[in-house]
C-alpha cells in the first residue's frame, strides 16, 4: 500500500545535529611535528655533521688502536658503519620510528653516492698523476712512435697515431651500428610479433657477449674465411659487434617509453606508420637515443682484445682503414704497459688520460647533437617578424 500524505498536513520536523568545537586537553603532550619538505633546520644539519665527525673519530680509534685493520679502505668502511650506527642511536632518542628509517635510508644512500664519487675521482686522479709528465709535452699529441724506444725521453714520440686510429675505428663502428641498432629497436617496438620476441631475446643474450668472442668471430669470418688483412676496418667490425646489442637494447627501452597517444594522433591525421615513426616517435625519443649511443661508444672505445686480434699494432700514422695494421689508444696502452719500463708506463698513463678526455668529448658532442630544440623562436625569426611591424608603425 502506498502511504498518502496530505499536502496541507505539515511534516514532522527532524532534529538537527549540534556542532561541537574541539577542545585540547592540557594534560596531554602535544604531538611531535613531522619534518616538512625542503632543507632541514640548522640544528638538524649541525647534528648530522657532528654525527659523522664523531663516527670518523670512532672509526680511527677502532682501526688504528683496537683492531688491526690498517689502511684507508678499512677506515672508510668502518667510518660508514659507525655513521649509520650513531645516526640510528641519535634518531631513536629524539624522533619516531618513521623518522629513524628515513634518516637511515638518507644516510645510506648519500654515503653510497659519496663513496662512488670518491672512487671515480681517485681513479681519474691516479691516472692523471701517473701520466702528467708526457702530457706537458706538445709532441705527445702531434707525433707518433716511429723510431722511438721505450727508454727515450718524453720529448720524443707521441700518441697521434693511436688517437687517429681510435677515432677512425669508432667512427666506422658508429656509422655501421647506429642504423642497425635503431632499426632493430624500431622493429621490436613498432612492428612486434613472434619474430620480434626472438630478436629481443637474441639482443639481450648478446649484451653479455665477451669481447674476446666478438674478436674471434670477426677474425674467423673476415680474416680467415674472406681473406681480409688485419686492418682498421676489421677492428671496426669487431667493435660494431660489441656495440650493436647495447645500442639496440637501450634504444628499445627508450622507444617503448614514448606515449602511445602520439602514435594514435599521427595515425588519426592520416600519416602512415613509417611517417609516424620518422617524424613523431624518433624525434620524441632523440635524447634517449643519444644516451643509447653514448653507452655503445663507452663499450666499444675502450675494448682491447677485439682490436688486438683484428687490427694489430703500428707505431706510425695509418689513415686508410683498409691498408694494413692500425693502432688505437687501448691497444697502445696495453702494448706499452707490457714493456715494464718506467718511461713507457708513464706514456701509457698519459695515453689513458687522453682516452678519458676523448670519451668525455664524444659524450658532450652526442648530448649537444641530441639536445631538444628550444620551443622559443630564434632571434633571426623574431627580427623577421619585428622589422615589418616596426616599419608599419613608423
Amino acid at each position: 500500500m502506498a502511504l498518502l500524505v496530505s499536502e496541507t498536513e505539515p511534516l514532522t520536523p527532524q532534529p538537527r545535529g549540534t556542532t561541537e568545537i574541539p577542545r585540547r586537553d592540557v594534560d596531554v603532550e602535544p604531538p611531535i611535528p613531522r619534518p616538512q619538505l625542503g632543507k632541514p633546520p640548522v640544528e638538524e644539519r649541525a647534528m648530522r655533521w657532528a654525527i659523522w665527525v664523531a663516527a670518523g673519530a670512532l672509526a680511527w680509534l677502532i682501526t688504528a688502536r683496537l683492531v688491526p685493520l690498517t689502511g684507508l679502505p678499512w677506515l672508510i668502511v668502518v667510518w660508514f658503519g659507525c655513521g649509520l650506527l650513531l645516526t640510528a642511536v641519535t634518531s631513536a632518542m629524539t624522533a619516531r620510528r618513521v623518522d629513524l628509517v628515513d634518516r637511515l635510508m638518507e644516510s645510506a644512500i648519500t654515503g653510497a653516492a659519496v663513496i662512488v664519487a670518491a672512487a671515480l675521482i681517485s681513479t681519474v686522479g691516479f691516472v692523471v698523476h701517473r701520466g702528467w709528465e708526457p702530457l706537458l709535452q706538445l709532441n705527445f699529441f702531434t707525433e707518433d712512435m716511429a723510431g722511438v724506444g721505450p727508454r727515450d725521453a718524453f720529448t720524443k714520440g707521441g700518441v697521434l697515431h693511436a688517437i687517429l686510429g681510435s677515432l677512425i675505428q669508432i667512427g666506422i663502428a658508429v656509422a655501421v651500428t647506429v642504423p642497425l641498432g635503431i632499426g632493430t629497436a624500431v622493429f621490436m617496438t613498432e612492428i612486434g610479433g613472434r619474430f620480434a620476441r626472438i630478436v629481443r631475446t637474441v639482443v639481450e643474450a648478446m649484451t653479455a657477449l665477451p669481447s674476446i668472442v666478438a674478436g674471434l668471430f670477426i677474425y674467423t669470418v673476415l680474416i680467415v674465411a674472406l681473406g681480409v688483412p688485419k686492418s682498421g676496418i676489421a677492428a671496426a667490425m669487431a667493435l660494431s659487434v660489441m656495440m650493436l646489442p647495447i645500442i639496440a637494447r637501450a634504444a628499445d627501452v627508450v622507444l617503448r617509453v614514448v606515449p602511445g597517444n602520439l602514435r594514435e594522433a599521427s595515425l588519426a591525421l592520416g600519416a602512415s606508420r613509417w611517417s609516424t615513426v620518422w617524424h613523431v616517435v624518433l624525434p620524441t625519443a632523440r635524447p634517449g637515443l643519444a644516451t643509447a649511443l653514448i653507452l655503445g661508444i663507452a663499450r666499444g672505445i675502450g675494448e682491447t682484445s677485439p682490436v688486438l686480434l683484428t687490427s694489430g699494432a703500428a707505431s706510425f700514422v695509418v689513415l686508410n682503414p683498409t691498408d694494413g695494421v692500425m693502432n688505437s689508444l687501448p691497444l697502445y696502452i696495453f702494448s706499452t704497459v707490457r714493456s715494464g719500463e718506467p718511461m713507457a708506463e708513464a706514456r701509457a698513463f698519459a695515453a689513458a688520460t687522453v682516452l678519458l678526455g676523448l670519451v668525455l668529448a664524444l659524450f658532450v658532442i652526442a648530448r649537444l647533437v641530441a639536445r631538444p630544440r628550444s620551443t622559443k623562436p630564434r632571434l633571426r625569426h623574431r627580427l623577421r617578424r619585428a622589422v615589418p611591424t616596426l616599419w608599419r608603425n613608423r
